[in-house]
């Protein structure tokens, strides 16, 4: 097989973005705790997600897609989940869920490519940067050499916050297409030519990845069967393999609800719940509930007032979930001010969602965050010391 027919068959179910010449300094903090991102990609409407369901307004300016207040999933006097996400009562219940409302940040962006770029760089609106924030927090702590590799990708080819140089990331559809891609991937030899000697490497060091990802592990616990269950299931059976890595990206896509929002964030809010759930439960299994820690991020929210076609327009702040077996569970933020709109008819941010990150790198990794977030941010405290 020529080279770059491998390059081809690899990159049908998987994409590396891998440096391995690249000097890096001795590891630093401690990747022995895991961060799962799950980005909702779309926008997810968090105003139905975590449903004011005390504030008057929620209902003036939704009177075909508010949540009835009988239906709501209580978490206060005036706060509560949309029914679909009854999975994760039981975690609330738990303290072991932590709901930080009116993320967001300033002059934000309704552009979904703009939007999420800011998401993934850590950038202000009015600032372009090309590596994302990960890539940024493995090159200034580098995630031990002994890792399989640095990040997993999972049910995306887009690097997102591991976009850029530097930074040993898979993104896979599956675990098995993995392992039998890179089976082909067993180079050996040098080469004159100093780019294909590149190539030769890569080669080297993925299939390396694919011997220490074995994905051989038998869960007790059961996944939906659901594009979101299988990718959580591929997270599951990556970070059993205990061949070491950081962080695991898993999205969850179709979350741009202009059109006939209800059916659709229903089926939607349910499968996130069930997967975190069976996420959960298999992570109880092997041991790694109580260090791993999983974040929810959206490119933007939706505008409080439900638009003619049964739907919701881009929006800005946002209601987000950070769960593990050691987060302090509670409602954080603020709950949305749905009485100060801005112009556009949209909702102020209350926390910037960079000090969400800022709470993965500090306090749960033990990092600096000022060169990864491009300034400093203040962690949030929802993490138990």
């Amino acid at each position: 097989m020529e080279r770059r027919d491998f390059i081809t068959v690899l990159g049908a179910g998987t994409v590396a973005a891998w440096c391995p010449g690249l000097a890096r300094a001795a590891p630093t903090g401690q990747y022995e705790k895991l961060l799962i991102l799950i980005e909702l990609k779309g926008g997810n409407d968090g105003l139905n997600t975590v449903v004011p369901y005390a504030d008057a307004e929620y209902y003036n300016q939704r009177p075909r897609l508010a949540v009835a207040r009988d239906r709501v999933l209580q978490l206060d006097s005036r706060s509560g989940l949309h029914p679909a996400l009854e999975p994760l009562m039981p975690l609330w219940q738990n303290r072991e869920l932590a709901i930080v409302q009116g993320v967001g940040y300033p002059a934000a962006n309704l552009s979904h490519f703009r939007s999420i770029e800011i998401w993934d760089t850590a950038s202000g609106s009015n600032e372009y940067l090309s590596d994302g924030w990960l890539t940024r927090a493995f090159a200034g702590a580098p995630v031990p050499r002994s890792f399989a590799a640095d990040a997993v990708i999972v049910g995306s080819n887009e690097m997102g916050p591991l976009a850029g140089a530097g930074t040993r990331a898979l993104a896979l559809a599956s675990t098995q297409q993995f392992l039998r891609q890179a089976r082909l991937a067993g180079a050996t030899g040098a080469s004159t030519n100093p780019a294909l000697n590149h190539i030769l490497k890569v080669e080297r060091d993925i299939a390396g990845a694919a011997a220490g990802l074995n994905a051989g592990y038998e869960f007790r616990s059961e996944f939906p069967v659901t594009a979101l269950g299988n990718a959580m299931k591929t997270a599951a059976q990556v970070i059993a393999s205990k061949a070491g890595v950081a962080a695991v990206r898993v999205t969850h896509g179709g979350f741009d609800t202009h059109t006939g929002q209800q059916n659709t964030q229903q089926r939607l809010l349910k499968e996130l719940a069930d997967g975190v759930s069976a996420m959960r439960s298999a992570l109880q299994e092997i041991g790694r509930w109580d260090t791993s820690l999983l974040m929810t991020y959206s490119e933007f929210g939706r505008r409080p007032r439900e638009n003619q076609s049964r739907g919701t327009d881009h929006g800005t702040a946002n209601a987000h979930f950070v769960l593990g077996g050691r987060v302090k569970g509670g409602l954080y933020g603020a709950p949305p001010a749905l009485t100060r709109l801005d112009g556009n008819g949209n909702l102020p941010f209350a926390v910037d969602f960079r000090d969400v990150y800022a709470c993965a790198l500090e306090k749960w990794w033990g990092i600096s965050s000022v060169a990864a977030l491009n300034g400093r941010f203040r962690p949030l405290d929802i993490l138990q010391t």
